[in-house]
């Protein structure tokens, strides 16, 4: 699928930059990157419409000036870009995930990614916070969901900690045969993977669900995932920003979730809440 890259070069930066967070999180921008002056929106090109950045409310602040530049990224772009920055990640201190470039390391899990066209290699603040948490919490035994898979990374790394078995998902074929890929690499077994979204999930129960997506499919899906959910199950959210939280945890909440931490990176957030 190819993207479009808006720019938004701001001066002053704050509090244009927030506000504009804000309100691109309501568009179906799936992914921003903070630039010195400014801010990168990410947006799948079947769903941007050139209305989407005109009116904004930054435009109206006093003595603001913004200067909007879009760009169509094709598909094939991504995997040179993130090829070229794939330097191994340490999580937890006991894990490192890496290219199958890379050199082994002597560490207590190894996991290989081969991004391809897929997101999620460690390096996103969302990929690093839910790998993260999954080091606190038991998953021996557990059934686990990923949910928005990309490159199965964080399945793996709970493959890895014992949980069994395993359902990974994500409505891009591209990731779903990525993640096909990658279990190959790490010699998983027990892990289903599947293309599609949600609806794949009725009739189906988990005790750890993981959803690194965007905040708009998070809330659109929370009461399927707060059904899926077994009592006493945990499910960490990710893929929104800190002024996020309030919306993801009134959401939750009335589905019966109940808030139990967060953790931050760069703005970027990870929620747990259990049922």
């Amino acid at each position: 699928m190819d993207y479009i890259k808006v720019s938004f070069e701001l001066s002053p930066v704050l509090p244009a930059r927030e506000i504009l967070y804000a309100e691109l999180g309501e568009l179906p921008f799936e992914s921003f990157e903070e630039m010195d002056n400014g801010l990168e929106a990410y947006i799948p090109a079947p769903d941007f419409k050139e209305e989407m950045v005109k009116g904004l409310m930054v435009e109206g602040l006093p003595n603001q000036e913004i200067k909007i530049v879009t760009e169509k990224i094709a598909q094939q772009n991504w995997n040179a870009v993130w090829e070229s920055n794939f330097d191994p990640i340490v999580v937890n201190n006991r894990c490192i995930i890496r290219a199958p470039f890379h050199e082994k390391s002597a560490v207590e899990y190894d996991i290989i990614i081969s991004p391809q066209m897929s997101f999620g290699t460690g390096h996103h603040e969302t990929t690093f916070l839910i790998s993260n948490e999954l080091f606190n919490i038991d998953l021996k035994g557990k059934r686990l969901l990923d949910m928005g898979c990309g490159t199965g990374v964080l399945a793996i790394i709970a493959h890895q900690l014992g949980a069994y078995p395993i359902e990974a998902i994500d409505i891009e074929e591209w990731a779903f045969e990525n993640t096909k890929e990658n279990n190959n690499l790490n010699a998983v077994n027990g892990m289903t993977v599947l293309h599609g979204d949600a609806k794949l999930l009725e009739n189906k129960s988990f005790d750890i669900i993981l959803a690194n997506i965007n905040r708009n499919i998070l809330l659109n899906d929370m009461g399927t995932y707060a059904t899926c959910l077994n009592e006493g199950g945990k499910i960490l959210f990710s893929g929104f920003y800190e002024t996020d939280v309030p919306t993801i945890k009134a959401s939750a909440e009335e589905n019966g979730l109940i808030f139990e931490k967060i953790e931050v990176k760069n703005n970027w957030t990870m929620a747990l809440f259990t049922k």
